[in-house]
């Protein structure tokens, strides 16, 4: 592998915006549970400090992270953002470890509201529906993220946990510039998706990317590729994803220095083509 450079993993475009595909996932920037803050802030700070520096500009967050915890830390980290594109979300946390959808038009206007604040930025580059909730008509979530978009609150808009007829109805009331569904090479069940995505050229950012499962175990496919490579399990999973697709944008998280430049190294990492089929092949 050569340099670290997340700029080896190519580009994608969110609008205007090139971004280099293999970014960052700011989950884990928060206490156990995704609830409060990080065990260690300085480590939190020191990770994000070097995003810039090897070439990752995309910046996947959400309002419940912590709560707040992450966008806070971003901000105190990186503002003003030059070169970033931050994208975040919104969801309802009662205590660690919960998560719950909350659909209506007016809570999610009101924490787009609130990111905008907590990142201070005039405008959100990138912002997902971070799940449809089912207690609520899926329309009308659809029509509060076409009012972000209306006035200005946000660049772009995406969604997450979605099917196809999911996405084909919200490009009906907003363009959908991105797809953030749980996908890596265990979890192909967002197959549909990523075919959909590809077609569109839409953004898929696959979340828990680095998930192999059993083929890491001593011998399985996955640990036989990486000694054959000189590299981790992590990284081959991370350069599959980047060769499975050019729509795909995989957001490894960490709260270490050394974990993210091992992740952004896979950047580099370039799989034969029997290789990439065997993977394609093994779950």
């Amino acid at each position: 592998m050569g340099p670290i450079d997340a700029r080896a993993s190519g580009q994608f475009k969110i609008g205007e915006t090139a971004i280099n595909r293999l970014g960052y996932g700011a989950m884990r920037l928060t206490g156990p549970g995704i609830w409060g803050a990080p065990s260690d802030r300085g480590a939190a700070l020191a990770t994000l400090r070097r995003l810039h520096e090897i070439g990752v500009n995309f910046i996947d967050t959400a309002d419940s992270y912590g709560p707040d915890v992450s966008e806070e830390l971003i901000r105190e980290a990186l503002h003003p953002y030059e070169g970033l594109l931050i994208a975040t979300k919104a969801l309802t946390r009662p205590g660690p470890d919960q998560w719950i959808p909350n659909g209506r038009p007016a809570y999610l206007i009101a924490q787009a509201k609130g990111s905008l604040r907590k990142l201070g930025v005039e405008q959100i580059d990138l912002w997902q529906l971070h799940r449809i909730d089912p207690r609520v008509p899926r329309d009308e979530q659809f029509g509060a993220v076409r009012r972000l978009l209306d006035d200005g609150i946000i660049r772009h808009a995406g969604l997450s946990e979605v099917s196809v007829a999911d996405i084909e109805a919200a490009r009906r009331v907003f363009p959908v510039a991105t797809v953030q569904n749980r996908y890596n090479l265990v979890d192909r069940g967002s197959e549909p998706v990523l075919a959909y995505c590809d077609a569109n050229n839409i953004g898929f950012i696959p979340w828990f990317p680095l998930e192999a499962g059993e083929l890491t175990r001593p011998g399985g496919l996955v640990d036989r590729v990486a000694k054959a490579r000189g590299a981790t399990a992590g990284q081959v999973a991370l350069a599959w994803l980047l060769q499975r697709s050019p729509v795909i944008l995989p957001i490894p998280g960490t709260i270490r220095v050394a974990h993210l430049e091992q992740n952004v190294a896979a950047s580099s990492l370039s799989l034969t083509s029997e290789e990439v089929a065997e993977l394609d092949t093994a779950a």
